[in-house]
Parts: C-alpha cells; structure tokens; sequence
C-alpha cells in the first residue's frame, strides 16, 4: 500500500476513475501502434478489474467484451462474461455475440510464486492461450496486445506471433512499474495461411526462386523448399511461415 501512495498511475487512475493503472498501459499501446480504431469491436482476455474495458470503451463505438474467470462490475456499454478462454465454447459465444472481432487484448497475468522460472512459463502458457483465441476469433487484418513476462521462453512465443501477424513489435509502457519484467508483445495485421509450421506435405517442385530454392505450392501458398530442382517430388515438414510464403524442409526425396 506504501507503493501504491506514491505511484502517480495509481493516483491518477483514482483521480480519473479508472479501476487499474494498467488503463495508462493501453493507452499507450493503442495509440503508439493505433490497435483501437473508432469503430473496432473489442475482446479483452483477463479482463478483470476492468482498466483496459473501460479504455477500450472509450476508445470505439464498436461492441466490447470482457471475459475472465473472476466476476467483473458493470461497466456502462460493456458485456463481461465469467468464463474460461481455453474453452472452445467461450470462444463459440463470442461469436455469437460479436461477429466479427477487430482486436483481442489481454493484460492477464498468473498468481506469482516467486519461483520466477515457474512464473514465467505460467505466464507465456497463459499468453499461448489468448494468442489460440485471437486466431479462432480474429477477422482477418485484426490485431493483438497480450502482456508476457520476459524469460527464455518469450523468443519462441514470439516466433509463433509471427506466424498469425504480418507485425508483430515488444513493447513496454511507461506506467509499466520499474522493477517488472512484464512486456507487451503487439500483434498488427492478422492473416491466415492454409498451413502452419510443423505440417507434413507432398508437393512437386514447380519452378525456382530468386534465391536458389525450389518453389512448390500448397492451395496456391507458396512454398521454398532448399535443394530441390523443378520436377521433383518431396515429402517436407514446413519450418517458417509467413504472410505470403513458408519454407519447408525435405523429409523424404521421392524420386530424383
């Protein structure tokens, strides 16, 4: 409580009205990257207290959703939900609900141990789980904002945004608390491809590219697939994907 005495956020966000410092966050997020346009519907993960609801509200005229396992008080213009993100029928009624999705938030974080090791694998299982959400519930060219705890692990999460977000940037407010190791990973521009990285396929080897790779396809997605030449046939498991191209490796050359 003496931290929070003289934590000008914290004093702010009394003096304003807003239930958590972390409505600051979001608004420096929002309008540096420019996630929230006027007219987005809005899904915030962990939404509890309420901070980034009421920013979000504040920011379009499009419909709000906060979902959290915990209750959350009403909030005027906003549907909260007291629900689970890992169940696929919560993602079946926001959907219900909202149509189409513009942006998905989540400033959720796990109970801390104090194991920082334990608390940061909790933290990017959790982020794992809303990047899931965004890509089942997401329109395509939506965005995303989830905070995740800096550690060995966050590198692999953030390759994974990668392969939803043609920009994915790591960012960390100014009303982030100097001694936290939290940042926020910025997902712009959401896009789906017919595969995803670890996906076994058989393709022929079309043509080749600039770079000396054979070029294949997969439902007219383009595929690289070093050491190969027009006319063969490959098994190849894909390793990168991106917003207009994967690269694949050979498994298994099935003729020469």
């Amino acid at each position: 409580m003496v931290k929070r005495k003289y934590d000008p956020y914290y004093k702010q966000a009394k003096k304003e009205g807003y239930r958590s410092r972390a409505a600051y966050k979001l608004m420096e997020i929002s309008e540096r990257f420019y996630i929230i346009e006027e007219d987005d519907n809005v899904v915030d993960l962990g939404a509890a207290p309420g901070g980034w609801l009421q920013v979000a509200r504040e920011f379009t005229t499009g419909r709000v959703i906060g979902i959290d396992i915990s209750p959350i008080e009403p909030i005027e213009g906003v549907l909260t939900l007291r629900a689970d993100i890992r169940e696929s029928s919560t993602v079946s009624k926001v959907q219900e609900l909202m149509g189409e999705v513009d942006v998905v938030l989540c400033d959720a974080a796990p109970n801390l141990s104090g194991a920082w090791s334990y608390d940061h694998a909790r933290s990017i299982e959790l982020a794992e789980s809303a990047l899931m959400f965004a890509c089942e519930t997401l329109s395509i060219g939506g965005n995303f904002v989830c905070k995740v705890f800096q550690g060995d692990m966050l590198d692999e999460f953030i390759k994974k945004a990668r392969e939803h977000f043609r920009i994915v940037r790591v960012f960390t407010p100014k009303a982030s608390r100097k001694e936290s190791a939290e940042v926020y990973v910025v997902g712009k521009d959401y896009f789906r491809s017919p595969i995803n990285v670890g996906d076994m396929f058989t393709v022929e080897i079309l043509g080749m590219g600039k770079e000396g790779d054979g070029i294949a396809k997969v439902e007219d997605f383009v595929v690289f697939v070093p050491d190969t030449s027009p006319g063969d046939r490959v098994r190849i498991k894909i390793k990168k994907v991106a917003p207009s191209y994967a690269k694949g490796e050979i498994t298994k050359k099935l003729n020469i």
